[in-house]
């Protein structure tokens, strides 16, 4: 564990506060049934700046004042040899303070007691308002301590500001740590979605492809899948989040996998789409042909300078002609895009900031103005037709179901593509001839 990048992401945030007082606490541990909990998960934000991986910890950054220098102050759990009989390790105020590079670490008993003693005489507190109400709460109580100190010439912070903006900004654009941890996600998950399609066959379940990728992302060190994996054959690919992954694969139909894993935090997001038995038809060769264009339009506009929405919009224009290519719409491009009637075979957007979260921190708008992209940020670049059958679609079009999603890094003149999984017609049979 090397402390270097989340020491530089504290300093960049103790500028930014000047003389206030930033508080952040991680995720609690959520019971699953009973008395059994589901594998604990640090909060992103929690994690972006301290790099502690255990529950029941608080992160507080002290602003320099008045000769006073910034502090970096961690409270954690106390080393408890029963529990850690149990439970395993805990480093414990002393080792974590070392660890992780902090000024000072507490035990998490001591947080209430010593809060109000750090607000005392700082003009801004820093904290996620409104993200849960216990903890609104108890960052109340605090400061209402130091606001019954006033006669002892205390003052309690007139400015409450929200955290998560600041850190946001600060999460968009990658460092060269996220960087490399981000093409290590995504080297597993394309590692997982080419053993899906190598394991690939007529009469398999949905789920059994599911477990090949599961197997090759722990296998490979992966943490654990970073979302629901989506496992969609035939029709089931035009629902977006379909999750049962519970039918079987048949000769003749596509198979969508969205399925991406997480590595120290970060994730990878990959869909791929690919027939059942290794051949497409003619049919799904054209609508595939027509998704992998768009993805390559999507690409080309993914770049410094432009805004994040150029990539959607190129997509659309792709798409679009293909939609009157197939026959699904008749009428003049621009019409059809401004009237919005692309939206029946492509209803979502064409990609998202991906990290610490699926769907990253980051704004895409600020007012009227769409973000500019900017070397550093990552985001995935997915667009999709979803044919689903009715009355007035060709036969041989209905219910087919495509998208393609890879992950993508804004570099100095372009953008890199981080995910290697097979992606067109030719690498799909090539791999799925050879298994």
């Amino acid at each position: 564990m090397n402390p270097a990048p989340f020491l530089a992401r504290r300093r960049r945030l103790l500028k930014a506060i000047g003389n206030g007082v930033a508080v952040l606490s991680t995720a609690p541990e959520t019971v699953r049934n009973r008395d059994a909990h589901h594998p604990y998960r640090f909060d992103s934000y929690f994690w972006y700046l301290s790099g502690f991986p255990e529950p029941e910890a608080v992160l507080v950054l002290v602003g320099a004042d008045k000769g006073r220098r910034a502090k970096s102050i961690l409270f954690c759990r106390e080393k408890n040899e029963e529990r850690e009989i149990w439970d395993g390790y805990r480093h414990g105020p002393k080792a974590a303070k070392t660890a992780f590079g902090f000024d000072a670490a507490y035990p998490i008993e001591q947080f209430d007691k010593r809060l109000p003693e750090l607000l005392a005489d700082r003009d801004t507190l820093w904290h996620s308002v409104g993200h849960d109400a216990a903890w609104d709460a108890r960052i109340a109580t605090a400061l209402n301590a130091v606001r019954a100190q006033a006669r002892a010439g205390k003052r309690a912070p007139r400015a409450i500001v929200d955290l998560r903006a600041e850190l946001d900004a600060m999460r968009l654009i990658k460092d060269e740590a996220e960087a490399a941890i981000q093409q290590r996600a995504a080297d597993i998950a394309s590692a997982g979605h080419a053993r899906a399609m190598r394991a690939c066959r007529p009469g398999m379940m949905e789920y059994e492809l599911e477990a090949e990728l599961s197997y090759e992302f722990r296998r490979r060190g992966a943490a654990a899948h970073a979302y629901t994996p989506i496992v969609a054959s035939g029709d089931n690919a035009c629902v977006l989040h379909y999750v049962a992954n519970d039918k079987a694969l048949v000769d003749g139909a596509l198979v969508l996998i969205d399925a991406g894993c997480e590595v120290e935090g970060y994730a990878a997001d990959i869909t791929r789409t690919f027939p059942v038995n290794g051949r497409f038809s003619a049919a799904q060769k054209d609508v595939y042909e027509i998704v992998l264009a768009a993805q390559q339009a999507a690409i080309a506009a993914t770049a410094p300078g432009l805004p994040v929405m150029a990539a959607h919009n190129a997509a659309v224009r792709v798409l679009t002609q293909g939609m009157v290519d197939l026959k699904l719409l008749v009428g003049d491009i621009d019409n059809l895009i401004e009237k919005g009637d692309y939206r029946r075979f492509y209803m979502h957007r064409t990609g998202h900031w991906l990290g610490l979260d699926v769907h990253d921190a980051g704004d895409y708008k600020l007012g009227e103005q769409w973000t500019r992209l900017q070397a550093g940020m990552t985001l995935t670049v997915e667009p999709g037709l979803y044919i689903r059958p009715a009355a007035d679609i060709p036969p041989a079009l209905a219910g087919i179901g495509i998208r393609i999603e890879d992950d993508v890094r804004v570099t100095a003149d372009g953008c890199a593509v981080y995910t290697t999984a097979p992606r067109t017609v030719g690498e799909i049979e090539e791999i799925m001839r050879h298994h």
